[in-house]
């Protein structure tokens, strides 16, 4: 059986994010805050592409979750995920994909309730949503987004 010959250059963004690039010239990976004694960062740049991490209802700082149920919780998922943006000098409207881990996927009316009161109509990002068992903390939701810095916007430290 003969191997297959791939072209690989077209994946160099996604070798970023693993720690090694496949085509040379592939920018770097900025790691952002990862000082909260948890295994990950909140977010990683490689480009004009911010990562984040996923962000469950805890209130900052801690690892308590906030009282409301999925309402309370998705409200401070996403009022998280709008404080690394904002680290970053990025909003919502930077936002370009997300993806939603529900405990339960009867949550979803009330997750978007939430939700969409975060972005404009016309600048909703796209999104995967789907049921997942056992988020971290006993959580209700998790999001995670990517966002991308427009030219005018350089990262900020």
């Amino acid at each position: 059986m003969k191997p297959i010959g791939l072209k690989l250059a077209p994946l160099a963004a996604g070798a970023a994010l693993l720690g090694g690039a496949i085509s040379a010239g592939a920018a770097p990976a900025t790691y952002f805050g990862g000082g909260s004694g948890l295994p990950f960062s909140e977010a990683v740049q490689v480009d004009d592409m911010l990562y984040l991490s996923g962000q469950i209802g805890v209130a900052p700082g801690t690892t308590t979750l906030v009282p409301g149920g999925i309402t309370g919780e998705a409200r401070q998922a996403m009022d998280n995920i709008g404080a690394i943006l904002g680290r970053r000098g990025l909003g919502f409207d930077d936002v370009v994909k997300c993806t939603v881990m529900l405990g339960n996927i009867k949550d979803w009316q009330a997750f978007n309730a939430v939700y969409t009161g975060y972005f404009k109509p016309q600048r909703m990002p796209a999104r995967s949503a789907f049921a997942a068992s056992g988020l971290a903390f006993g959580g209700t939701v998790e999001v995670e987004c990517w966002a991308h810095f427009p030219a005018r916007k350089p990262a900020r430290r």
